[in-house]
């Protein structure tokens, strides 16, 4: 792990202990696009194959936000797509289920204003390399 990605992971481990819900979606971006979900869009379509498909829409939708326990996020995503995010996070599995059940429904509703989930512009894309030093060109300073 590279420096910048160690200073990463620290903000990010600091942001979810204090649980900055403005910057919660923005923290789940960059941890999303460090696993094979690629981000918010992967995340839903996961957590709706995984059988939450009503949670998503109500999430989605107009109405009210329906819950979700950290069991049923359990089962929907997966031990390994979890391990990803938990080790991403710098959080146990448990805490980050519970932090996703009691944020989640509300990160997405507020990330869908029109009944669809807007473009996620922080997440990372896995086949531009995945690092976000390699991303920004880091490691081509001085090489010029």
């Amino acid at each position: 792990m590279g420096l910048l990605d160690s200073l990463i992971a620290g903000a990010v481990q600091g942001a979810f202990r204090q649980l900055d819900t403005s910057a919660l979606p923005s923290i789940l971006s960059q941890i999303l696009g460090r696993t094979d979900l690629g981000g918010f869009g992967g995340l839903l379509d996961a957590l709706r194959r995984g059988g939450l498909d009503r949670e998503v829409g109500s999430w989605l939708g107009q109405g009210a936000n329906m819950d979700v326990s950290p069991d049923r996020l359990r089962h929907a995503l997966g031990d390994r797509e979890l391990g990803q995010m938990s080790q991403q996070a710098g959080l146990s599995i448990e805490d980050l289920l519970a932090v996703l059940a009691q944020h989640l429904p509300q990160t997405v509703d507020r990330m869908s204003p029109n009944g669809h989930l807007e473009d996620d512009p922080l997440a990372v894309n896995p086949d531009e390399g995945g690092a976000l030093s390699d991303q920004a060109g880091l490691d081509d300073i001085g090489r010029r």
